[in-house]
C-alpha cells in the first residue's frame, strides 16, 4: 500500500529560567520568523518550522526499534530560527539553553495528514503523517476515523486527508525526499491564493509539456501533473506572483478568455483521469455507482455524479457508451485512486466486468470557442455539424493523419470538442490545432468561463457534504425515473427535507458589482450585514468585466429566485465588503444572454464537464 511518508529533522531548544515568564503565559508564534515560543518549567520552549528543512534518513534505513531516541544536534540548521528568535524575544541572547531537542517527524507531499481505508486492502485503515500538528488533530481525526471504520465509509467530507488522493509513484523516496523538505516550512508561510509547490518539479508531464513550456506556459500541478495555467507572452516572463489582490498574469488569462469566447482555444487537459469499464457486467455496475442513466445509445456522453449512501458527492464525472458492455470514463485529475477504488467498492456480485486505468495512454486537448468548428472542419471528413454531430456526442474520428476520439462537450460553455488523442499522436494533432489559429490557454482560464456559466466543480462545490438538490443538478441524475442507484433514497429524502421546515443550503451564482477587488474563493457572504454562506470558488471572469463565482448559502427558508433577485448581498473582501449579484441562474446563462443580446449563438445547452478546477 502507498502510505508516502518521510521525514525531516525537526528541532527546538529549552532555555533556562527567565525573569517573567510564568506558567499562563501565552503561546506565541511569528510566521515571519519561522518561529514559536512557550512557557516550559520557567523557561521557554523556541522551535520553528524553517522553509528549507533537513531531511533525514530515507524510511528503509530507519533503526528498529527507534522510538523516543534523538538525533544529533546541529547548531548550523537551527541558526535560521534562533537569529529570528533572538531578534522577537532579545532576552534570549542572554539566556542559557538546557537542552537542544532533534527529533525526526514525518511530513506528507502536500502538508495534510493520511487517514482512511487503503485501496485494495479492505479492513486496513491508516490515520498517519500529521506533520507537526497530530495534538491539535487528535480529537477530530479520531471521531473521523471512528466513524469511518463504523459506517463503511466517510461520514462528512474527508477528501483532503484521505490516503486515496496519493497514487504509488507518490512514495517515490528521493521525490518524498525532495517534497519534505520545502512541505515542513509552509507551516508558517503565507498561504497565497493558487499557491504551488516547487519542490520535486516537473513531474508527470503531457507529451505537449515541451511545445507549452516554449510557448510561454506557466505550469502549476494536480496529481503530479504539470499543467499549464496560464501563458505568458514569452518564457522569460512565464512565473507567478502571489498576491491577495489582482495578480500580474492576470492580463495573460484575460486574452486567453476573449480567445475563447470570441474565437479559438486549445487546452491541454491530459491530466483528465480516464477509465474504461468493459465485460460482462459493466452495463449494470455503472447503472447502480452512477446516479444519471447511463444506458444510452452507443456514442452518447452522460453526466453523472457517484454518490455515496448519504446521496451527497464522491464524484463527478462523463460517461461514454462505446459499445455495448463497454464505457470510457472521464474524472477529475486528482481523484484517480479515489474513483477507482470506489468502483472497485461497489461491483456488485458476479460482474465480471473490469475497470482499467488508462489515463497515460491518451493526451485530451480541447478545442473550445465559436470558430472550434471551423478549425476542426478541415481537418477531418467527419461531419461536425449540428445534427451529424450534437451536443453529448461521442465518435472515433480521422484527424489529419491521426484516428481520435472527439466528445463534444467542454468545460467553458462554448461550441467545442475534446479530443482524445493517442499519446504518441499528441504533438502532430497540437501543431494542427496551432496551425489552424487557435490560442494556447491554460486551467486559470477554465476556471473563469466555467464560473461565468455556473459550471460546479468537484472538491469545491461538489463535496461528500453536498447533495445534487443543495448543488442544483437534480437534472443531472434519474432521481425522477425508476432505475435504482448507490444513494438514491437519501437523495430523495434530502429533497423533501429541503421543500419542509429547518434550515436549506443552495449554490448560486453571483457577480460582483464593483470591478476592483479580486476574489478567490472561501470569502464571507452577508445579506443585509448578516452572514449567510461562502464562496466556494471565484475568479476574474472577463466576459463580465467582474469577479465571478459560486457560493453555497444558507436560509431557514427556501433559496428561491425572488429572495436573491431582492438583492442586499455583500462578500467581504479582506475586510472591506462588496455588493455582489446573486442569482440561481449563471452570469452567461442561455437566457441572460437572450436577453442581453450577447452574441454568444455557439453556446453549448447546459454543458458541463468532469470537475477539473485548479483549486482540486
Amino acid at each position: 500500500m502507498t502510505v508516502p511518508l518521510h521525514s525531516a529533522e525537526h528541532f527546538y531548544v529549552v532555555t533556562e529560567p527567565i525573569e517573567g515568564v510564568r506558567p499562563d503565559l501565552p503561546i506565541m508564534r511569528d510566521p515571519d520568523g519561522w518561529t514559536y515560543f512557550k512557557e516550559e518549567v520557567g523557561g521557554l520552549v523556541v522551535g520553528g518550522f524553517e522553509p528549507e528543512a533537513k531531511p533525514w534518513r530515507s524510511p528503509d534505513t530507519i533503526p528498529y526499534p527507534f522510538e523516543f531516541q534523538l538525533l544529533e544536534e546541529d547548531w548550523e540548521h537551527f541558526s535560521v530560527l534562533m537569529d529570528e528568535a533572538v531578534r522577537r524575544v532579545p532576552v534570549l541572547a542572554e539566556t542559557g539553553v538546557r537542552k537542544f531537542y532533534n527529533g525526526p517527524e514525518s511530513f506528507t507531499p502536500d502538508n495534510q495528514f493520511l487517514l482512511g481505508e487503503a485501496p485494495g486492502l479492505r479492513g486496513f485503515f491508516l490515520c498517519a503523517g500529521f506533520n507537526s500538528v497530530g495534538i491539535a488533530s487528535a480529537g477530530g481525526a479520531g471521531r473521523a476515523l471512528a466513524e469511518w471504520i463504523v459506517a463503511g465509509e466517510p461520514t462528512s467530507d474527508l477528501v483532503g486527508m484521505d490516503v486515496r488522493r496519493f497514487a504509488p509513484f507518490n512514495a517515490n523516496i528521493r521525490w518524498l525526499r525532495s517534497r519534505v523538505a520545502e512541505v515542513l516550512g509552509l507551516h508558517y508561510a503565507v498561504p497565497w491564493p493558487n499557491r504551488e509547490l516547487e519542490t520535486a518539479r516537473p513531474f508527470r508531464c503531457s507529451p505537449l509539456h515541451d511545445r507549452l513550456a516554449a510557448a510561454g506556459a506557466v505550469f502549476g500541478s494536480r496529481m503530479g501533473w504539470e499543467r499549464p495555467n496560464v501563458f505568458a507572452p514569452s518564457p522569460a516572463q512565464a512565473r507567478l506572483d502571489y498576491t491577495w489582490g489582482k495578480p500580474d498574469w492576470l492580463p495573460w488569462s484575460a486574452a486567453e478568455q476573449r480567445a475563447t469566447r470570441t474565437d479559438v482555444a486549445t487546452f491541454d487537459q491530459t491530466s483528465f483521469s480516464k477509465f474504461s469499464v468493459a465485460g460482462p457486467g459493466a452495463l449494470g455496475w455503472l447503472q447502480w455507482v452512477c446516479a444519471n442513466d447511463v444506458d444510452v445509445p452507443v456514442g452518447e456522453v452522460v453526466y453523472t455524479p457517484l454518490l455515496n449512501r448519504r446521496g451527497t458527492y464522491e464524484a463527478d464525472l462523463t460517461v461514454t457508451r462505446t459499445g455495448p458492455e463497454e464505457f470510457l470514463l472521464v474524472s477529475s485529475s486528482a481523484s484517480t485512486v479515489r474513483d477507482l477504488d470506489w468502483l472497485e467498492r461497489h461491483r456488485p456480485d458476479g460482474c465480471a466486468a473490469t475497470v482499467h486505468d488508462v489515463t497515460t495512454a491518451y493526451a485530451v486537448l480541447g478545442v473550445m470557442g465559436p470558430r472550434s468548428r471551423e478549425l476542426l472542419a478541415p481537418l477531418t471528413d467527419a461531419d461536425l455539424g449540428d445534427e451529424a454531430f450534437p451536443f453529448a456526442t461521442s465518435r472515433v474520428i480521422g484527424l489529419g493523419p491521426a484516428t481520435v476520439r472527439a466528445t463534444r462537450m467542454t468545460y467553458v460553455g462554448e461550441l467545442g470538442w475534446e479530443l482524445l488523442v493517442p499519446v504518441e499522436l499528441a504533438t502532430g494533432v497540437h501543431d494542427l490545432l496551432r496551425a489552424g489559429g487557435a490560442a494556447n490557454a491554460g486551467y486559470y482560464t477554465i476556471e473563469s468561463l466555467r464560473l461565468e456559466k455556473g459550471y460546479r466543480a468537484f472538491g469545491r462545490e461538489l463535496t461528500p457534504d453536498v447533495t445534487p438538490a443543495e448543488a442544483g443538478l437534480v437534472f443531472a441524475t434519474a432521481l425522477g425515473g425508476a432505475k435504482d442507484f448507490l444513494g438514491r433514497e437519501a437523495l430523495l429524502a434530502h429533497r423533501a427535507r429541503l421543500r419542509g421546515p429547518g434550515g436549506r443550503r443552495r449554490l448560486v451564482s453571483f457577480v460582483v458589482a464593483d470591478p476592483d477587488p479580486m476574489l478567490w474563493g472561501g470569502e464571507l457572504v452577508l445579506h443585509r450585514g448578516h452572514p449567510v454562506g461562502q464562496v466556494t470558488s471565484a475568479a476574474w471572469g472577463e466576459t463580465v468585466g467582474a469577479g465571478v463565482g459560486l457560493a453555497l448559502l444558507r436560509r431557514d427558508e427556501p433559496v428561491t429566485s425572488d429572495w436573491l433577485e431582492a438583492g442586499g448581498f455583500q462578500v467581504d473582501v479582506g475586510g472591506d465588503r462588496f455588493a455582489v449579484r446573486c442569482s440561481l441562474r449563471a452570469p452567461l446563462s442561455p437566457s441572460v444572454l437572450s436577453a442581453s443580446g450577447t452574441g454568444h449563438s455557439a453556446s453549448e445547452p447546459g454543458s458541463a464537464a468532469p470537475g477539473t478546477s485548479p483549486g482540486r
